[in-house]
């Protein structure tokens, strides 16, 4: 189902197109048209003069969703057309790119188009629009799309977010994912691991250390919230290690021995807990506490 209020973006750039978004619709449609005579201002072209912009934002196709377009287009004919430029020895695809590919797996020769005249700022955001309206586009392909409207064409993220409707810091976000590693962010492409889990590892500066987490998602099938834990206690100072009883011993009777060397006479340490205890110095007779108390005194 399309998200509300894209089809408004899609509109405004491309007027003359109503985008269905069910095969009962675009049957209803293609009827009516047929009844009253009037079209949308498409035009039949040959299959082979049409190509894909080589720009566009998405670049991986679910193969099963084509194959099941591809069966439909079979029975039915394509009834929604692509949207086109005119580039002189060829055409370009605008919107549709998935309806030509399915519609070249299912053996037509021609296919209906509306050719338009779009700046390339306008086949970006028709590109972006058509895409994530429909929902196709993967974490990365989307965020890849804004940043080049960002960095192309001097959008804002506030542009972007009015122009697509969508809330500013769904953009904002969406962008960040780009800050993951090359390794990470293929895995969200091969949605193995989702943009929410993509979000929580912002929060890890370390490539590596982003990697092994997530692979670590997908070991064990981790969801958001336990990927968020598992951040959070990797920020957080470790703390000191328990000190055992038999540990306790073993250093209490080191010390002892350096104290019996430093002072000449047999020395114990007792502990309390927590760290406290007593030290004792044994003496044998008042010129022996005399010559213990000038050793510690220097």
């Amino acid at each position: 189902m399309a998200r509300k209020g894209l089809g408004k973006g899609l509109d405004a750039l491309i007027p003359n197109v109503v985008v269905k978004e069910t095969a009962e619709e675009n049957t209803k449609a293609a009827k009516e048209q047929a009844k009253t005579g009037v079209n949308d201002g498409r035009t039949i072209v040959n299959i082979t003069k049409v190509e894909p912009n080589r720009k566009q934002p998405r670049r991986k196709f679910n193969e099963d969703a084509l194959q099941e377009l591809s069966d439909s287009i079979k029975l039915h004919g394509l009834i929604e057309p692509i949207i086109v430029q005119d580039r002189g020895d060829h055409y370009e695809i605008v919107a549709g790119e998935r309806r030509w590919r399915a519609s070249k797996m299912a053996g037509l020769k021609e296919v209906p188009v509306i050719i338009g005249n779009y700046t390339d700022k306008e086949i970006l955001e028709i590109s972006i629009i058509e895409n994530t309206q429909r929902e196709d586009l993967n974490p990365i392909e989307e965020a890849m799309g804004y940043k080049r409207l960002v960095d192309e064409f001097d959008y804002t993220q506030d542009d972007i977010a009015e122009r697509i409707s969508k809330s500013r810091s769904a953009i904002t976000n969406s962008i960040r994912l780009l800050k993951l590693s090359e390794k990470v962010q293929e895995m969200l492409i091969e949605d193995l691991i989702s943009a929410g889990h993509g979000r929580a590892l912002l929060a890890i500066e370390d490539p590596e250390k982003q990697e092994e987490i997530a692979q670590k998602i997908v070991d064990e099938k981790l969801n958001v919230r336990d990927v968020e834990k598992l951040v959070n206690s990797l920020k957080k100072p470790a703390k000191p290690r328990a000190v055992t009883d038999e540990a306790l011993k073993v250093f209490y009777h080191d010390m002892e021995e350096n104290l019996k060397m430093a002072v000449g006479t047999k020395v114990s340490i007792a502990g309390k807990g927590n760290g406290a205890g007593t030290v004792t110095i044994e003496f044998y007779n008042n010129e022996d506490l005399d010559r213990i108390a000038a050793k510690l005194r220097s």
